[in-house]
């Protein structure tokens, strides 16, 4: 399923997940942004809230997953694309699955948490009733970018400046 090619809109949209995940960075969240489209329409925006919210579960994608579902009036988000700029965790990719998002996009990889790619490939499991059409590294080097500066810039603080 990783043979899926990136489009000219991926990077688009793509460009609006980073914005979203420089929002998060302002907020001294990890800096990563979502965005969950249907068709032209952005369905949600999000960014990573677990600080601010003090909620564990508050990861970009389940922020966009939670409005998208507002959006739609139910919880099946099927014909639509999620775009993170992180390589999902394992409580996102179940979300995912359990929305019926139809395909994702995301920018760089998780070597320590990602269950796409780095892990495991939990997308493409086939004992899941779901699979999700998966486009990898769109957009990487910016992704990348503004993680490698967030935890550069918090190991640089004295660990009481850190929230």
């Amino acid at each position: 399923m990783f043979a899926i090619t990136a489009t000219e809109k991926d990077s688009q949209y793509m460009q609006i997940a980073l914005e979203e995940a420089t929002r998060a960075f302002a907020k001294e969240e990890v800096p990563v942004g979502a965005v969950l489209v249907q068709g032209e329409r952005i369905l949600a925006r999000a960014h990573n809230l677990r600080e601010t919210r003090g909620d564990a579960t508050a990861h970009a994608e389940i922020l966009a997953i939670r409005e998208a579902c507002k959006q739609v009036g139910g919880w099946r988000l099927e014909d639509s694309t999620l775009y993170v700029t992180l390589e999902p965790c394992p409580m996102c990719a179940g979300a995912i699955l359990q929305a019926r998002v139809e395909r994702l996009v995301y920018g760089a990889d998780d070597p320590k948490a990602g269950v796409v790619k780095s892990l495991y490939s939990m997308l493409e499991d086939e004992r899941f009733n779901h699979r999700v059409q998966v486009t990898g590294g769109v957009l990487e080097q910016e992704c990348s970018a503004i993680l490698k500066d967030f935890f550069h810039r918090r190991r640089q603080k004295g660990p009481g400046e850190q929230k």
